[in-house]
């Protein structure tokens, strides 16, 4: 029996999602079903899939190969992103998962993944009333957009995920004033593309997409703000005690702490460290997280392909 179920499998460097749902015909997409797993295809390096996360990875394919199964969805789209992309072993483990679940995986370059968080994250928000700065954090890879309410104006992925950034400078427990400076510094190398975009497109608010902003959500919402169904805006007032209090803490200690969950102890520092930068790289001045980000935006572009998701640039 064929339903109207799609399906869209992301395989991150840490974490594999499956998201199973249909679209609406008001355009809003009804979750059936969503799961993440854990994997950390990078726990042994960016360059090789070591044995063991490889190993997770086919279980965790093999997992959502009967979650599929047993809610009879045909139509999959799994996307490869950072970690397979530059893994040397990364076609071994999309070959080795066809043949052993029966799941196709797909290679994407970092546009082309920009641009699906692009119309995953637009469609999470209100109609736009300011240029906004959209900001994905994954483990090897970090996508920034700026948009507004006339398109997109600009969008590049980079190389800076936290699972990179993380083996790179986060070593002592917890992280040093030293490693902090060294991370600053390769930042500001890093980013001197978004720093002469935001000068031609200055955007102050900044819209994050899943995990640490999640974590950010749960302790930031701002409870005054105008509800919606798909965003939550953040009240500023307590981040910067939130990010001393990650930075400064222990990894046993920030596991004990509320909202945080065990599988981001470590990512997290680097993580806030990153968002940190960003705000006064852009002058932040407002932040909203985004329920929606690339598996979202597939599951839309697939089912309404429009020029704003794959279209160039301004």
């Amino acid at each position: 029996m064929t339903t109207d179920l799609r399906a869209v499998i992301d395989l991150g460097t840490n974490t594999f999602h499956l998201l199973i749902g249909r679209l609406l015909d008001d355009g809003r997409i009804e979750e059936v079903y969503r799961e993440r797993v854990f994997v950390k295809l990078a726990s042994e390096g960016i360059e090789l899939i070591g044995p063991d996360p490889f190993a997770r990875g086919i279980a965790a394919l093999n997992h959502f190969r009967k979650i599929l199964e047993e809610y009879e969805v045909e139509r999959v789209t799994a996307i490869g992103t950072a970690a397979l992309r530059t893994a040397s072993n990364g076609e071994v483990f999309v070959r080795t998962a066809e043949v052993e679940s029966g799941i196709i995986i797909h290679l994407i370059p970092g546009d082309t993944e920009a641009a699906y968080i692009t119309r995953g994250v637009l469609a999470a928000l209100p109609p736009l009333e300011d240029r906004i700065l959209i900001m994905d954090i994954g483990g090897g890879s970090t996508e920034y957009i700026i948009a507004s309410a006339e398109g997109v104006h600009w969008r590049r992925s980079f190389p800076i995920g936290v699972a990179v950034l993380q083996r790179l400078f986060h070593h002592t427990d917890p992280i040093s004033e030293e490693e902090i400076r060294l991370l600053e510094v390769f930042l500001d190398e890093q980013l001197l593309p978004l720093q002469d975009a935001l000068e031609e497109y200055p955007a102050h608010h900044l819209v994050g997409a899943a995990g640490t902003f999640d974590v950010m959500t749960d302790v930031l919402l701002d409870r005054g703000a105008e509800a919606h169904a798909t965003s939550h805006r953040l009240a500023l007032a307590g981040l910067e005690e939130l990010h001393f209090a990650i930075i400064a803490a222990t990894a046993e200690e920030r596991l004990a702490m509320p909202g945080i969950p065990p599988e981001r102890v470590n990512l997290i520092v680097v993580a806030m460290l990153l968002i940190r930068h960003t705000m006064q790289l852009a002058g932040i001045q407002k932040i909203t997280v985004s329920d929606y980000a690339m598996k979202e935006g597939i599951l839309l572009e697939e089912a309404d392909p429009i020029s704003a998701s794959g279209q160039n640039p301004e």
